[in-house]
């Protein structure tokens, strides 16, 4: 188990870094300059400034070194949790995040738990239905959600409940009802995956030896699926949504777009769009631990519900 855990934490910090570093090569080559966002952030034209003066602004906000020289002291600082200044706020970049985060943290958890109930009970009614039509029809509509792109989603619930029957609003996040249409259209793409993986993996179980011992002692369907088929086809769907999880970041830039939420998937389509890179470096690598954390987490429950894992 010590093994097993070490190599999960060690190959949890390799995606880390590897995410890191990936994502300051790729805002490093884009097409800007960082010096000129910094000082039009503070109303001082670059073109104004003397080539002394440009050398000088350069020094000060650490732009004369090599790329690389600056790839290292971006990464001691970020280990230390310093990611530097917003080049737009002018303002630490953890304080700009923290800032948006709570929005983003709310909306997620909300639609993370409409998607487990909504995933779980649909796959769980397609597995125990008889009834043929009723049964194809249940497992085909996952198939169908996931097919469906997020915007879509969500600018079919606007008209919907928002401009025909006026139920929510539209946009914003001043009250609790702006909450539902966001979390719903975060929440469906994500309970149709647990649908689909889920119901193929409780098919596949009830083919198992184990199960069909249990049912010749006389086990309802019921029994069979909670003490024995959920347990073990729970693996599978434990992997996807640890995969979901981390590309909440992703389905919150388009939901909290669509609906006029301020939160950190806003945050980072107005970073890129202001080519603000250090907000744009914080927020994928804050994105990528928490994706590599409910990794980690998951991982450790396997051994859980499987020892044989470990």
């Amino acid at each position: 188990m010590a093994r097993y855990l070490a190599g999960r934490i060690a190959q949890a910090v390799l995606v880390l870094w590897a995410a890191f570093t990936v994502t300051f090569v790729i805002l490093y080559l884009l097409p800007s300059d960082p010096l000129a966002i910094i000082l039009g952030a503070n109303n001082v034209d670059i073109d104004s400034l003397t080539p002394d003066q440009l050398a000088a602004a350069k020094a000060a906000y650490g732009l004369d070194k090599s790329p690389f020289q600056q790839y290292v002291s971006v990464l001691s600082h970020a280990v230390r949790g310093d990611f530097g200044n917003s080049l737009v706020a002018n303002q630490s970049v953890l304080s700009v995040i923290a800032s948006h985060l709570p929005g983003t943290l709310v909306l997620s958890g909300l639609a993370l738990t409409f998607a487990v109930i909504v995933g779980v009970g649909l796959a769980v009614l397609a597995t125990y239905v008889q009834w043929g039509p009723a049964r194809w029809l249940l497992t085909r509509l996952p198939a169908a959600g996931v097919s469906v792109p997020l915007f879509w989603v969500g600018l079919i619930l606007i008209q919907v409940f928002a401009f025909t029957l006026g139920w929510f609003p539209a946009i914003g996040d001043s009250t609790p009802s702006t909450l539902v249409l966001p979390a719903v259209t975060m929440g469906l793409p994500t309970a149709a995956v647990i649908a689909q993986v889920l119901s193929r993996s409780l098919r596949d179980t009830f083919h198992e030896p184990y199960v069909t011992t249990a049912r010749a002692k006389g086990l309802s369907r019921v029994q069979l699926l909670v003490r024995h088929a959920f347990r073990n086809a729970a693996l599978p769907t434990l992997t996807i949504l640890g995969l979901i999880l981390g590309n909440t970041v992703s389905g919150a830039v388009v939901t909290e777009t669509i609906f006029s939420r301020n939160g950190v998937g806003r945050l980072a389509q107005e970073s890129v769009l202001n080519q603000d890179i250090p907000v744009v470096l914080g927020i994928v690598t804050l994105a990528a631990a928490s994706f590599v954390l409910v990794n980690l987490i998951v991982d450790l429950i396997y051994p859980l519900l499987d020892p044989r894992v470990a």
